[in-house]
């Protein structure tokens, strides 16, 4: 079960982002840069997935969770020179996604591997208890 709206084959993914930003208020559209993410889940783990390469996790990743959302920011510097084009994208990138019902932002553990942070959320059952609401006769 996935969390994110995936939108398969998009012809032209850029227009597809700006879509996606107008729709959705956690991914922005100006000033940052959309991170691109995948997320899985299962009984016990809720995992997101985001695709940063050529960053230093420990000096330009930030991750955060606060009422129920997770948060990643990150900041890719330019080191190059003008003398070329360059299609890499540069600057703040930033992406909120909103947790499962049980999860456990205690546990919350984030690894960086080959260009991909991974952030895994850990599971429990959802802390919102039913609440029977009693009917009163309206006669």
């Amino acid at each position: 079960m996935s969390l994110l709206h995936r939108q398969s084959g998009a012809m032209l993914p850029d227009l597809a982002e700006l879509w996606n930003a107008v729709v959705s208020p956690t991914v922005p559209m100006f000033g940052t840069h959309p991170l691109r993410v995948e997320d899985t889940m299962d009984d016990k783990l809720y995992t997101v997935r985001a695709e940063i390469p050529g960053i230093d996790p420990a000096k330009d990743v930030q991750v955060s969770v606060h009422q129920g959302r997770l948060t990643i920011k990150a900041e890719r510097t330019a080191e190059h020179e003008d003398k070329g084009r360059s299609e890499f994208s540069y600057g703040s990138f930033v992406r909120t996604v909103a947790l499962p019902p049980g999860a456990q932002e205690d546990g919350v553990h984030a690894s960086y591997a080959k260009g991909i942070l991974t952030v895994s959320v850990p599971l429990g059952e959802p802390e919102e208890p039913v609440r029977n609401i009693q009917i009163e006769s309206a006669e």
